[in-house]
């Protein structure tokens, strides 16, 4: 990861929602705290100062709010360091989360179920919190995101290891919401998976925001960018289905995606106008229909941010530019179409017939009494349609320019500003050219531009298969048979003496071999291996990822010695349990209280483990039970042979895995 003391102003910014965060969390605690008193105390005088405490908490909430969105907007920060004559792009913040320490929780689980000496894995551990620590700061190119990657598709070994479906393992995941900063908390590793791929989205957008749109190269990698954001939110979306954080809710999840999508839609019109617009019959007409695509995909935006629940977390600065995106382009259209009509009269070279085919592919339909033929020859008529379109541009323009002077965010990002205002000065000349003293004749209603597109843009799915990861606990064996869903016994020794050379046994499976076909009188059986006991060791040499060619070829070498090895038993799981967490749900704001009172992490003292079975909802240190932790070995019994289920490390990212 990047250097977390680095002065860039992107690492500033992250500091600084750092800095909100606690704060929104310590504000949300005190106005629990004040409800809760409020809810138990009958004393009048008690009501009164609470209630006063509680203002003064909501307002201090308000502004830490607008701090808050105040960073979310500052979108110049995360732009294209060139000089560029381009309205901003939005991107995504990353979620900010607390220190995990895995060190006890892994080193108790791997002694009492793969009943292995933990002191062995300190590395492996160590190996895991420095990447996940090194997750919290990913560089912003395609380094970071191949390391967050990395990190996503470790946890799925890590949660195949040691996470069992029947109890928690006492790790406490804590993330920020990127929108409101309140955090949440949780014993469920989907929580940490999902924050991940956030960031993942994330960090795509921010790359793209990063990329030079005055080049081509610049503007295809920012089309790109903004299309795996896309993606991942949408992967996102469908895989984790019950998120309890407002920025990872399904319905601001669609906004993000549509949002995502129209910008690197916009992108792509800057790709294809990048080296000029010719003023040029066909020309125009294709440039009017991608700007109005994109003036579109911009108005079902905003339409989605109106919509409840988004629109009470969204950014009010982000629903505005997009607001404000839309009529901008939408006023391009109009321009281009005017500029067709005004400039463009029907010569005897032109082809009467194309032109009347391309010109009747931008309108669903007509004004009354016009034809598109006739508004090619009759000159008037041609005059007339163009005006009523760039009247609409500059009224449209003129509604971009009064929207984003209502925003003080947004009225302090010049080049903004000065994009709009460019923008409004040259239709209104190009009206003023077209004026004269017949203009109050002229009723005609400009209609509306069918967008259309040949740039279609799409969400990219996440690649993960291209990240090449080992598993960090590789040594414990394959996870097919080594995982946290499955009991083993204590590993049992068997140590005897070949007998007329045949061992009284055969071996099957890959890695690890399986004992079948045993002699139950012969002198292996008489020492205690038991059918399907699977060999870890052989002569003290680890054999779990051994085949049965290589085990009997470690029989062979022994001679005529006794034979010495290791074995397992499978032992009987138990059925499943789903892991408690909070769901999403519209009423989150008391929900979101409870939350953030579960959060004492600073206060736990690091010697001490968390019970196994903590609830979701503690309402501070008091009422945590402090436990030593206590370990004990499977007792060396050995259960039936059970049909192996081979497992994935990847199997979260096919099925849908909800926090729920």
């Amino acid at each position: 990861g990047c250097n977390p003391l680095a002065e860039t102003g992107r690492s500033k910014l992250q500091n600084q929602r750092a800095v909100l965060n606690q704060q929104i969390l310590r504000a949300v605690r005190m106005r629990a705290g004040a409800e809760n008193l409020l809810r138990a105390t009958t004393n009048n005088r008690v009501r009164e100062q609470v209630l006063l405490e509680l203002s003064f908490v909501n307002s201090d909430l308000q502004i830490l709010k607008e701090e808050l969105e105040g960073l979310n907007i500052s979108v110049e920060v995360y732009q294209n360091t060139e000089e560029t004559f381009s309205i901003p792009l939005v991107p995504l913040g990353l979620k900010e989360t607390k220190e995990v320490d895995f060190t006890l929780p892994l080193k108790d689980f791997i002694l009492e179920h793969y009943s292995e000496d933990s002191s062995e894995y300190e590395d492996e551990i160590a190996d895991l919190m420095d990447l996940r620590q090194a997750c919290r700061t990913p560089s912003r190119d395609e380094a970071g995101i191949e390391m967050l990657m990395s990190y996503f598709l470790q946890l799925g070994y890590v949660e195949n290891r040691f996470f069992p479906p029947t109890r928690h393992m006492g790790v406490l995941f804590t993330w920020y919401d990127s929108f409101t900063g309140v955090p949440v908390c949780q014993q469920n590793l989907s929580l940490e998976k999902a924050s991940i791929l956030f960031n993942i989205g994330a960090l795509y957008t921010q790359i793209g925001t990063r990329c030079n749109r005055q080049t081509q190269t610049g503007l295809e990698n920012a089309v790109d960018a903004f299309q795996r954001a896309a993606g991942v939110l949408s992967y996102l979306k469908e895989t984790f289905t019950h998120t309890p954080s407002y920025d990872m809710s399904p319905a601001m999840l669609n906004v993000l995606v549509k949002m995502m999508l129209a910008q690197a839609q916009e992108c792509a019109f800057e790709q294809i106008s990048l080296p000029g617009i010719r003023n040029e019959f066909f020309t125009l007409v294709k440039m009017t229909q991608e700007v109005a695509k994109v003036g579109e995909v911009y108005m079902m935006v905003n339409t989605a941010m109106t919509q409840e629940p988004v629109k009470e977390n969204i950014p009010y600065s982000w629903s505005k530019l997009v607001q404000i995106k839309s009529d901008h382009y939408r006023a391009l259209a109009h321009y281009f179409i005017a500029t067709i009509l005004c400039d463009h009269e029907l010569q005897s070279s032109d082809d009467e017939d194309e032109q009347e085919k391309a010109l009747s592919q931008l309108y669903d339909y007509m004004p009354e009494g016009l034809m598109v033929l006739t508004i090619l020859k009759d000159k008037v008529q041609r005059k007339q349609l163009g005006k009523a379109h760039l009247r609409k541009a500059v009224v449209y323009h003129e509604e971009a320019l009064r929207v984003c002077g209502l925003c003080k965010k947004l009225r302090n990002i010049d080049v903004l500003q000065e994009v709009l205002t460019a923008a409004h000065k040259r239709s209104l000349l190009k009206y003023a050219q077209q004026e004269t003293e017949d203009d109050f004749l002229s009723l005609i209603q400009a209609p509306d531009i069918l967008p259309k597109t040949e740039h279609k843009v799409e969400t990219v799915a996440p690649q993960f298969s291209k990240v090449k990861v080992k598993d960090f606990f590789h040594r414990l064996g394959p996870l097919s048979v080594f995982s946290a869903k499955q009991r083993w016994s204590a590993p049992r020794t068997i140590r005897f003496r070949c007998e007329t050379g045949e061992l009284g046994f055969s071996l099957k499976g890959g890695s690890p071999a399986q004992v079948y076909c045993l002699d139950p009188v012969g002198s292996a059986a008489s020492r205690g291996l038991k059918e399907g006991d699977y060999i870890v060791s052989v002569g003290g040499v680890d054999c779990k990822w051994m085949g049965v060619n290589e085990v009997l070829e470690k029989f062979k070498s022994v001679g005529e010695q006794p034979i010495e090895f290791e074995v397992i038993s499978c032992q009987d799981t138990t059925a499943s349990m789903h892991s408690k967490s909070a769901t999403y749900s519209v009423g989150m704001q008391k929900t979101y209280s409870l939350i953030c009172l579960a959060m004492e992490d600073n206060k736990i003292d690091q010697t001490k483990k968390a019970p196994l079975k903590l609830p979701f909802l503690s309402w501070g240190t008091k009422n945590r039970q402090k436990a030593a932790s206590t370990l004990c070995l499977p007792s060396a019994v050995a259960g039936s042979s059970q049909t192996k289920k081979k497992l994935s490390p990847f199997t979260l990212l096919g099925t849908e895995s909800s926090l729920y």
